[in-house]
């Protein structure tokens, strides 16, 4: 019945995780979540008074422009500007996406033939694999690992995967492990690209979401990115607005425009009055976005004191909503804080086999639930 293609992809690891919580809260358990990664914060009071202002107008009531409404394209090309310094044509180098998650899932398929590999970091976002398979591409791992900070080793890339090596997904600020990454690192990436003619996508959702005065950088800000690639990034984390489907890919003229020409057959864009919305947000005051980050501090802080003291190792992130914890074996660890404390936790194999010997906490529940998951942790035997 199913095509063929269906067999090959792994079961989306957060769908498992909605069914395990739903058994729980049915058996009575009060299940503390810190699964996904999807901020328990409100959408600031402004961004939400501007959508039901543009949904009451109705010229938002038709097919949006498939692009994006040039006004929000010009908006996501000053924000840039401001936020990294990098000069974005509206026109020709931004593209409205309906999320990040969407543009990371249908750009192989307007780069990727079948048979050519397609390089991702492992752990890394699961889409970066699914969107690989749906086009037919080959996948080749780039293990990040403690010991090179969870950055990719480039030069460890065997010649014959390099030889059909079409596209590149990696993302600093990095889900899961929290990791960050220097301009430095962008630069090499982009004479890497360069050398072996590589398409690069920069996943850069989480770069407003940093601590202890870290300011994450743009793919886009090392020389010469726009003539390898480009970069997603997205509305939903940076102002709580994970279900409006907001996001942006930005980069080479190129890049964009073969994105683009998928898109155009496969949706029909979003909707106007959410794009509005979306040009509030990046118009206005950001002062939501940093009493946003001044909540998570202090939940980050809170968890991570709370787990050494329970024993546990684990670092302090500069960036995102996660703690990465280094574990025995992440599988048993999550079933045993499920199943004996209510607590969810994802387990690392769960973005890749080298996500092994790890779990991820989402910070997205308040101080008191940290609080209260940390209490009964102390009563589990590890």
């Amino acid at each position: 019945m199913y095509a063929k293609r269906l067999d090959n992809l792994p079961p989306y690891l957060f769908a498992q995780i909605d069914a395990l919580k739903a058994q729980k809260r049915a058996e009575g358990v009060d299940v503390i979540d810190f699964g996904v990664g999807d901020p328990d914060l409100p959408t600031p009071k402004h961004i939400v008074d501007s959508l039901c202002d543009a949904a009451r107008d109705p010229s938002t009531h038709h097919y949006p422009d498939y692009t994006g409404m040039i006004e929000y394209r010009e908006a996501v090309s000053e924000w840039y500007k401001k936020r990294f310094n990098v000069d974005l044509n509206p026109k020709t180098e931004v593209l409205a996406l309906i999320g990040s998650k969407e543009g990371i899932a249908h750009v192989p398929e307007a780069f990727v033939n079948p048979g050519d590999y397609v390089l991702a970091t492992d752990p890394g976002y699961p889409v970066y694999k699914t969107s690989t398979l749906f086009s037919e591409g080959k996948l080749h791992q780039l293990p990040l690992t403690e010991d090179n900070d969870f950055l990719p080793a480039l030069d460890e890339i065997p010649a014959d995967v390099l030889k059909k090596a079409k596209l590149m997904f990696f993302g600093y600020p990095n889900n899961p492990t929290a990791a960050v990454a220097p301009l430095s690192f962008f630069e090499e990436v982009v004479e890497f690209a360069k050398e072996n003619e590589i398409v690069v996508v920069h996943d850069n959702a989480y770069s407003e979401i940093t601590y202890d005065g870290y300011k994450a950088p743009s793919f886009l800000e090392a020389d010469g990115a726009k003539e390898v690639g480009m970069e997603m990034h997205s509305l939903s984390k940076t102002y709580n607005m994970t279900g409006w489907r907001l996001g942006m890919a930005v980069g080479g003229e190129k890049f964009i425009a073969g994105l683009g020409r998928v898109k155009t057959n496969v949706d029909s864009g979003a909707f106007d009055a959410i794009q509005r919305a979306g040009i509030t947000a990046l118009t206005s005051s950001q002062e939501c976005v940093s009493d946003a980050c001044r909540v998570y501090q202090e939940r980050r802080d809170v968890l991570v004191a709370g787990l050494r003291d329970l024993g546990f190792e684990v670092n302090s992130p500069k960036a995102t909503f996660y703690v990465w914890m280094k574990v025995d074996d992440c599988m048993s660890f999550a079933q045993k804080m499920l199943n004996e404390a209510g607590i969810v936790v994802t387990p690392g194999v769960g973005f890749g086999s080298n996500g092994e010997g790890y779990v991820r906490f989402a910070i997205t529940r308040s101080v008191e639930r940290i609080e209260e998951a940390l209490e009964r942790m102390r009563g589990l035997e590890y």
